[in-house]
């Protein structure tokens, strides 16, 4: 098995083609370029920590937000479940 330095994910939207591009960064190498950017924590559960579709469904939903919060021209475009599936929204 290759061995790998941590990555971290950088999570892009083109225009065109219109696609989401995922790219696999060396962490060490990513963290002077993210020196006072912009942060978006997203906390995980402690008591019952996993990696589960619930939670691929929320990063995802996350992640999608946050690229449209910066190109509110594809905003339109989520159709998205704002809260978790298995308990209704607090709105």
């Amino acid at each position: 098995m290759a061995n790998h330095p941590p990555y971290s994910l950088v999570l892009t939207y083109t225009e065109d083609p219109q696609q989401l591009v995922m790219q696999a960064v060396d962490s060490a190498r990513l963290a002077p370029v993210l020196s006072g950017i912009m942060e978006v924590p997203f906390f995980l559960d402690v008591d019952e920590f996993k990696f589960d579709d619930e939670l691929a469904r929320q990063l995802g939903v996350a992640a999608l937000n946050v690229i449209a919060a910066g190109r509110p021209d594809i905003k339109h475009c989520l159709a998205l479940t704002q809260h978790p599936i298995d308990r209704p929204s607090e709105e």
